[in-house]
């Protein structure tokens, strides 16, 4: 990960202005080899678990949450996933919200509260392979080489960005 494109993400809800069912981050993986939340103000944010299940994250005071992104998929053959996830305004956002507000209130303090996590998206550096990992191999029977081909970080990054229209033009990496 040495000279990799690292990312700061974060993320910020005005909690007065908007209410349950706002939507932060709709649900997504992250193109990244692997995306680190830190521990966010007020609850929101929600994980797929491999059988589909949709569950609230809670990160304890001191942790984090590190999730697979597409590149680590890539590098595993697709053995491990990229992690879904998206940041909601929920119920429990709400409780959280209205608790501090009073909590402020009955100091005497009155201000703007918003929901705010910080992300950071981490990568290779462009010119690394991110074949599937032959260390690996006895983990998974065969890798699908059109799914997961040998390439470099910087080629699926801009594969992904292509596939979610993003990606504006062919420039070469620099």
């Amino acid at each position: 990960m040495k000279s990799g494109l690292h990312l700061l993400g974060p993320t910020g809800l005005d909690l007065e202005k908007y209410d349950v069912g706002a939507i932060v981050a709709g649900m997504h993986v992250d193109i990244c080899l692997l995306t680190v939340h830190g521990k966010p103000r007020y609850p929101g944010l929600l994980i797929w678990s491999r059988d589909w299940k949709k569950q609230p994250v809670r990160i304890p005071d001191g942790c984090l949450l590190v999730q697979s992104g597409r590149t680590f998929e890539h590098i595993t053959g697709g053995y491990i996933p990229a992690g879904f996830h998206e940041v909601i305004y929920t119920e429990e956002t709400k409780v959280a919200f209205e608790k501090k507000k009073s909590e402020l209130a009955a100091q005497g303090i009155t201000r703007n509260l918003w929901r705010v996590s910080s992300t950071t998206l981490n990568h290779f550096r462009g010119s690394m392979s991110v074949a599937p990992l032959k260390e690996l191999k006895h983990l998974y029977k065969e890798v699908d080489e059109e799914k997961y081909p040998d390439f470099t970080a910087w080629d699926l990054l801009m594969r992904e960005l292509k596939a979610t229209g993003m990606k504006v033009d062919d420039g070469e990496q620099t």
